[in-house]
């Protein structure tokens, strides 16, 4: 039991990861947020584009402050979109897994850093937030603040009305579209869907599979093991379903060689006193985690004509693929949304980059092939063609 409820404990806190873009016609960063202005991190190599970062305050009172990193858009950044990046669990660091780790301008490499080739900054804007309070960088002096994640909140409760209440207590227009990356959309769907994906890649027996779907599915297990009070059966079913796969296969990417380093691996490179500094941030910071269910909210957003993409990296099996696209296709069915792109490969070159569905030209869905939970880190660019193709409102291509 202990080895499985290690796996699980750390699941709990990084892999229910929510990416959100909220994409809106802006300007580059104005020229009042020089003192925000990054001159050189630690190991950079020289960029044409501007950097910025540091702290929004969002309650003087409570002293609540939320922590960004904006890359400007590598080509014409006033012409360019801005997106707005949110990584989810919610828990999981916009700055350590999203900037630095999946489509940043830039990635770790020892003692240095080097450039992103397909950093998503080469399209637009990236504004990377650490929220809700307590996540990462982002703070307060009152430790209430820690235990809702209220200004997330906010940013769903305007986003019905073609806004987006931002933490600045100014408003972006949410013109474009919204895109979630392996989401958590429904809890024991999402969950659920572990066992079919983990048995059909071979991961555990037919008996253990059985087991798990019958006897103690993954979302009855979880929910005992938030409070306290893991029942025998389950334990026993996680037990076998823990020695079946092996502690060496990724779970977040179930194809990666054991000797390859994860996306998680990578967390320890934001920690360094000296890239603090640089960065103007407050060290001391704990970690939320969460489960908030997102599929009424993105129905939501459909009524209110936000188109919006869910995408899947097809090797991750803590939020499968097959969970997210039952989901999706359930809330196209309930809106009465029709098929206006059957299911189909889509291409990065010449290969094939995954497979799409759209509904009523607003509500669609993809998989990235061969990417992990993590896609841009895996697949970064079969990922940036996904991104593209999103912000400009096309469909991924079709042919080579």
């Amino acid at each position: 039991m202990a080895l499985w409820e290690k796996t699980v404990a750390m699941a709990l806190v990084v892999v229910v990861v929510l990416v959100c873009c909220f994409i809106a016609k802006t300007e580059a960063f104005p020229s009042s947020s020089q003192l925000d202005k990054i001159s050189r991190l630690p190991g950079q190599p020289q960029v044409g584009f501007q950097q910025y970062s540091g702290y929004v305050t969002v309650d003087d009172k409570k002293k609540r402050s939320l922590f960004y990193y904006f890359a400007e858009a590598e080509i014409d950044p006033h012409t360019k979109p801005l997106v707005l990046w949110l990584n989810g669990g919610p828990g999981c660091s916009s700055l350590g897994v999203g900037a630095f780790s999946e489509n940043g301008p830039f990635r770790p490499s020892g003692e240095v850093l080097v450039r992103n080739e397909y950093s998503w900054n080469r399209e637009a804007n990236m504004l990377y937030l650490e929220t809700p309070i307590g996540v990462g960088f982002s703070y307060s002096a009152d430790s209430s603040s820690y235990e809702t994640p209220r200004t997330t909140w906010c940013f769903y409760a305007n986003g019905y009305s073609n806004s987006l209440s931002s933490v600045t207590e100014a408003c972006i227009l949410l013109e474009k579209a919204m895109q979630l990356g392996n989401p958590v959309l429904e809890f024991a769907t999402d969950f659920n869907s572990r066992a079919e994906f983990i048995w059909s890649h071979g991961l555990i027996s037919d008996s253990t599979y059985r087991m798990f779907t019958s006897s103690c599915n993954y979302s009855r297990f979880v929910s005992e093991y938030y409070r306290g009070s893991v029942s025998p059966i389950c334990s026993k079913v996680m037990n076998q379903v823990g020695k079946e796969t092996s502690r060496f296969v990724d779970k977040y990417d179930v194809t990666l060689d054991v000797c390859i380093s994860s996306v998680f691996a990578q967390s320890k490179v934001i920690s360094p006193k000296q890239v603090a500094e640089t960065i103007d941030v407050v060290l001391d910071y704990e970690l939320l985690d969460l489960e908030i269910p997102t599929i009424t909210i993105v129905g939501k957003l459909i009524k209110a004509g936000i188109p919006v993409l869910v995408y899947s990296g097809d090797q991750d099996s803590v939020i499968p693929l097959t969970g997210s696209r039952t989901l999706v296709h359930g809330l196209a069915k309930q809106l009465s949304l029709n098929t206006t792109v059957p299911y189909r490969v889509w291409f990065e070159g010449q290969q094939v980059g995954g497979w799409t569905q759209v509904y009523g030209n607003i509500l669609s869905f993809a998989t990235i092939r061969g990417a992990s939970h993590e896609a841009p880190f895996s697949q970064p660019e079969r990922s940036l063609v996904l991104f593209k193709s999103f912000l400009q409102g096309r469909p991924l291509p079709e042919a080579f």
